[in-house]
């Protein structure tokens, strides 16, 4: 096994406990956004090229900073992380120990039967090809979609002019009163 190969994991699987350990929201993003990257190597050094340019540009690049931004405009790294059902996280570990279970069965099962075969191979040209005709409608979907989510943050996040000051709207004379 490659030393490199394995440093880019541990560092992926360092990112990813740090991210569901951290009290601190906007630290937890930041480590998500670590391991989201680490991931990335990892596709790059088994030669998965377009996956990993894709997940640094959608997962590195847009959803950990969206959420780092929806964090700072809602005030959301100032509420504490915990509260009523923070003392059951033995069901959480229950159930990723099931899902290890699982992911380890089944790969030790294909690994009996002789592995799968060699997926035929696709360039991008050919993925590029098939967004725009085969694809398009739900493409299209997924685009208006992430509009009207985009626009959904900016709808709460925004605030009034006047109450970040605690200043009323002008009253009919035009002048602003205070609270």
């Amino acid at each position: 096994m490659d030393l490199t190969f394995v440093l880019t994991g541990l560092i992926t699987l360092a990112g990813a406990v740090a991210a569901v350990w951290l009290r601190n929201l906007v630290h937890a993003v930041l480590a998500l956004a670590v391991s989201f990257a680490g991931v990335a190597a990892v596709y790059l050094q088994l030669g998965a090229e377009f996956l990993g340019f894709v997940q640094i540009l959608i997962y590195v690049g847009a959803v950990a900073i969206l959420i780092v931004f929806a964090l700072l405009l809602t005030r959301g790294g100032e509420v504490p992380v915990g509260g009523v059902h923070a003392s059951r996280w033995w069901v959480g570990a229950l159930v990723a120990l099931a899902v290890l279970g699982v992911l380890g069965w089944s790969g030790w099962a294909a690994a009996d039967r002789g592995g799968v075969g060699d997926a035929p191979s696709v360039t991008v040209a050919d993925l590029g090809r098939d967004l725009v005709t085969r694809w398009v409608f739900p493409l299209q979907v997924l685009a208006v979609l992430l509009t009207a989510a985009l626009m959904g943050a900016v709808l709460l996040a925004w605030k009034e002019e006047g109450d970040a000051q605690g200043v009323d709207a002008p009253g009919p004379s035009g002048e602003e009163t205070r609270r």
